[in-house]
């Protein structure tokens, strides 16, 4: 039904559906998007701009990163106000990620009978006890009760008035305490040898029937709490002494047998806590940890809590089997190696991406955006032209910037028409000149200022895998490379000690000159031999200036992965 609605009545509408997409927001789980480990701002901005758009249509996604973002990404993220994406450490399952038994606890004062109760509805055999605002105390399990029920003195009491009441399905003639604590006595004799050998205080429980001469003695003797079983009767005048001498009285159905039974069930499940200081585990914990530690341990349950000690749950170890995988979504990459720890453990929904194919699978069928094209921000920006979603000026400037970097302001040979034209849309909306601006943000990010061997080489980095042989190429950007080349020797040892450290066969740092449209190639001392015979030289030496060489993806990756495969 469509309705025409005016002023208000248009405003209230529009506040319903946000309600319904927040609350619809706010239900689903989050899904994850990002780049490779070494975030170039291609990888972080298409990052944003996917994030903004699937929210905009429904989904609940958040953009994260898996590194340090570098100067020309920062600069952009400043320039046009973005909150950096958070760091994302790993997406591999985590206890909060399986259906454990949430909320199953129960509080030190409840009794032992509540505690089995609940474990026998939820087919559990263990329980966490805690105190005040859920802090953690101790596990009781089935085998703890077993232990009490062969082994324990029956005789103590230590529990609430309530207590009582709940388990014995009491009704209340007099209380005066809260909470309870004596020994239980049943009075079994006859009633003049009861009086005349059983001394009673005021720390004793007693159970008893419609014997009121017993009860007349109970309440003079002042003890703690009288038992009525079978619903007997008691007369007012006991019922004055014992508000007297402030005598709790209860009285139950149940008869004498099954009140001594019940009775010490009531106790406080505190009581019978035999560890305080269980295997626990906390929420964020993996699940390969808990594997490993059950392997050894094999228990059956084990409590779930925060980091302040508040228990959540428990775990039952064959919870382990009902998980939920984290959804995630690839920018940027579409290489394992490229890409965040515990992949294998994620759900990855789609995959976003301009590169060749590489060594990622799933398990079953997904969205795959592959397109030749410089940047996958251009791939980001047709989505929302396919979808009439329109775009804010900030996104606008966050794809601008990831097509700007990835392209060299279009001057990459890796630049398609699609790219200008979307280069020529966002810098529209975005209110830039996308010339002065990107080479403004590609100065920012080609200052050495503060930054290390590591830091230059790891700037914009990746690793391949090619007949399982593993090189890694590092590229970063300078418009005045004589400062560089004055440590080339310090470079070079850099680059031997990474690829001693991880077991790379060739690293190789491609420095980028966008004036003189080329690259200087610094390798490690063991990949001479594969320099050689990429550009057909005998003994290349170190900083070899590679003229047309500005794109990894096309003058170099293709070059490097044809010598491994032969």
């Amino acid at each position: 039904i469509t309705t025409r609605l005016v002023g208000s009545e248009m405003c209230i509408r529009d506040r319903f559906y946000g309600i319904l997409l927040q609350e619809r927001s706010d239900s689903m789980e989050k899904t994850f998007i990002f780049g490779h480990k070494k975030p170039d701002s291609d990888s972080v901005m298409s990052a944003i701009g996917l994030s903004y758009l699937k929210n905009k249509l429904g989904d609940s996604t958040e953009p994260r990163i898996l590194g340090n973002v570098n100067k020309e990404t920062k600069y952009a993220l400043e320039y046009f106000g973005l909150k950096e994406p958070e760091y994302l450490n790993d997406v591999k399952l985590q206890i909060k990620d399986v259906n454990y038994h949430k909320g199953f606890l129960i509080k030190d004062t409840d009794s032992i009978y509540d505690g089995y109760q609940k474990m026998l509805k939820e087919g559990l055999t263990g329980i966490p006890v805690v105190q005040q605002k859920n802090a953690f105390l101790g596990l009781i399990t089935i085998k703890d009760l077993s232990h009490m029920v062969v082994n324990a003195n029956f005789e103590e009491l230590f529990t609430s008035y309530s207590n009582i009441m709940k388990v014995l399905k009491g009704e209340e003639i007099l209380r005066f305490d809260d909470e309870i604590v004596g020994k239980i006595l049943v009075a079994a004799y006859r009633s003049t040898t009861f009086i005349n050998q059983v001394p009673l205080s005021s720390n004793d429980v007693l159970i008893v029937g419609d014997r009121h001469s017993v009860i007349e003695y109970a309440v003079e003797s002042g003890v703690k709490l009288v038992v009525l079983s079978g619903d007997s009767e008691i007369k007012e005048k006991h019922i004055e002494i014992a508000r007297k001498n402030k005598v709790n009285i209860i009285r139950t159905p149940y008869d004498s047998y099954h009140i001594t039974r019940l009775l010490p069930l009531t106790n406080y499940i505190k009581t019978m806590i035999r560890s305080y200081n269980p295997t626990k585990f906390e929420e964020s914990e993996y699940v390969d940890t808990v594997l490993d530690i059950n392997n050894k341990l094999k228990h059956t349950n084990y409590p779930v809590v925060d980091r302040k000690n508040r228990c959540l749950g428990l775990l039952k170890i064959i919870d382990l089997n009902e998980k939920h995988p984290k959804n995630v979504i690839l920018v940027d990459h579409n290489e394992k190696l490229q890409s965040v720890e515990g992949l294998d453990e994620a759900n990855i929904l789609e995959i976003f991406d301009h590169h060749n194919l590489g060594s990622i699978t799933t398990s079953s069928p997904i969205n795959f955006r592959n397109m030749a094209v410089g940047s996958t921000c251009t791939i980001v920006y047709t989505l929302y032209k396919e979808r009439g979603v329109e775009i804010p000026k900030e996104i606008a400037g966050a794809l601008l910037s990831g097509i700007l970097s990835d392209t060299l302001i279009l001057k990459s040979p890796t630049a398609t028409p699609r790219d200008r034209e979307a280069v020529e849309e966002l810098s529209r909306i975005a209110e830039v000149d996308y010339q002065e601006y990107g080479m403004n943000m590609l100065k920012a990010g080609t200052s050495l200022d503060g930054m290390t061997k590591e830091d230059v080489l790891y700037n914009d980095f990746k690793l391949y895998t090619v007949n399982e042989k593993t090189f890694a190429i590092g590229q970063f950007f300078t418009m005045n490379f004589d400062e560089m080349k004055k440590e080339l020797e310090e470079y070079v040892h850099t680059l031997d000690e990474v690829a001693e450290a991880n077991n790379y066969d060739f690293v190789a740092l491609y420095v980028t000159d966008i004036i003189q449209n080329g690259s200087y190639v610094i390798f490690n001392t063991k990949g001479q031999e594969v320099v050689d015979v990429v550009y057909g030289k005998e003994n290349l030496p170190e900083g070899y200036f590679v003229d047309n060489c500005v794109s990894r993806k096309k003058h170099v990756v293709p070059l490097i992965m044809e010598v491994f495969e032969n």
